[in-house]
């Protein structure tokens, strides 16, 4: 019955209904879950058994990544100037090499990543498995990380000679598929309050799957209580490919295979129109936005702010580290505003809305609403940014100074009220034991071309 006592913070974010900035704030909290907020005065008379001072920070919900290939932390700055069918035509030999040992070391490396950026909650869509990889190897590495782990059971089983873009030795049968799906909801997947692992169900794309199975996925999900993901009208190629193949957009295709709702997720949907935009506003159908990926791969600026104002469920993504190079929320919170910006003009989406989307967001469309805000009941998920960083300092707007001229990692970071990142770095697993593996698998990955 521990109480921990995070207080004199300049500000305290708390995501709550009212969007409420607390000057002077303080946070308290015990057994994984927010005993109280206020001010620092407020609490000043609590007994606490650990008192941390947050002087000069901001403190916000932990930041949610919605969308990312952790797999792919081994293969960044490939294919630098190709788009998305190029680049992954490039990349799949090199990811039909992973071993079991490959993809712990760069779901490790990612999810360390995301941590020391203010990360408390991600997603993961693995989509091959090589060599005797299994969704499993990318839970027991999230366990040394700290943080809470949505990882997506993906797939692919239309080969090129199918017409699918995928090499046909990355393919799987799809009774195999669906079985290997149930397997691993029954073993890992946590549908109660507090939560450290849940599994969602996620087809790679409509271009690597049959249209029976993106059915037959839908149907096992809601079977199961568990959520949908894949990937939906990236790029220009993405709407051509299903105009051509199907007859139809990307989103009249999602709904006629039963792939929209609350209990669906898109990536990217940088090429929605309005009527599909319409659509997931009506279904509750949500979109995880990765604007530096759909930045480096060329596909386009997606419609955020027209989602945004509609009442689409809103995330925000990192993308594979293959196509982004990075995985940093707060930065990539930033770039969304700017690109809304580039094309709308200066008041076309505000920084802290890129926020709100960064955490209770991204909770909500994740179906974690016991994350995602600071308030008493909700699970103590906390960053404690210090605002005094070389990159931060001078911000006179601390809250939109934490978007726009973001620290470049978290102070602390609080997961269940655990620490994951305590003075800047982790707490559970050393960087240099992470690194080190990372570097292995990559020398073997390049031996091999």
């Amino acid at each position: 019955m521990t109480l921990t006592l995070v207080t004199n913070a300049d500000v305290v974010v708390t995501m709550d209904d009212a969007r409420r900035e607390i000057a002077g704030g303080a946070v308290a909290f015990r057994d994984g879950v927010i005993a109280a907020v206020g001010t620092a005065g407020e609490l000043a008379a609590l007994v606490a058994d650990d008192v941390i001072d947050a002087a000069g920070c901001v403190v916000t919900p932990g930041l949610v990544n919605t969308h990312h290939h952790l797999y792919q932390s081994l293969t960044r700055g490939l294919a630098v100037n190709a788009s998305l069918f190029g680049w992954l035509k490039t990349l799949y030999p090199i990811w039909a090499r992973y071993t079991p040992e490959d993809v712990f070391a760069a779901t490790q490396l990612g999810l360390a990543e995301l941590a020391l950026s203010g990360c408390s909650l991600s997603t993961d869509h693995l989509y091959l498995f090589p060599n005797g990889v299994t969704l499993d190897d990318t839970i027991h590495a999230a366990a040394g990380i700290g943080i809470r782990f949505y990882p997506t059971r993906g797939s692919m089983s239309v080969g090129e000679s199918a017409g699918g873009l995928p090499p046909d030795t990355l393919v799987e049968d799809e009774a195999a598929i669906l079985a290997d799906t149930i397997r691993v909801i029954d073993r890992f997947h946590d549908a109660g309050p507090g939560a450290m692992v849940r599994v969602g169900v996620a087809p790679c794309s409509p271009f690597s799957v049959s249209r029976e199975l993106m059915r037959d996925a839908a149907l096992l999900a809601r079977d199961k209580g568990v959520m949908l993901h894949t990937h939906l009208a990236e790029d220009a190629d993405d709407v051509a490919f299903s105009l051509e193949r199907f007859g139809c957009r990307p989103g009249q295709y999602a709904e006629e295979l039963g792939w929209v709702g609350r209990d669906v997720w898109h990536a990217h949907c940088v090429q929605l129109d309005a009527s599909e935009i319409d659509l997931f506003a009506r279904t509750g159908t949500g979109v995880a936005h990765c604007p530096c990926s759909n930045c480096r791969l060329g596909s386009g600026i997606a419609p955020l702010r027209a989602m945004f104002a509609a009442g689409v469920p809103l995330g925000i993504g990192v993308d594979g580290s293959a196509s982004n190079d990075s995985g940093h929320l707060l930065n990539e919170a930033r770039q969304a505003v700017l690109l809304q910006r580039a094309v709308g003009g200066a008041g076309a989406f505000d920084p802290r809305d890129a926020l709100w989307i960064a955490t209770r967001g991204g909770a909500e469309m994740l179906g974690r609403h016991d994350c995602g805000s600071l308030e008493p009941g909700k699970r103590a998920d906390l960053a404690i940014w210090d605002m005094a960083a070389l990159s931060s300092a001078g911000a006179w707007d601390r809250v939109a100074g934490l978007v726009l001229s973001p620290p470049g990692g978290v102070r602390d970071l609080f997961v269940e009220g655990r620490g994951v990142v305590r003075d800047g770095d982790l707490v559970q697993t050393k960087r240099g034991e992470i690194v080190a593996a990372a570097d292995r698998s990559l020398a073997r990955l390049k031996e091999a071309i």
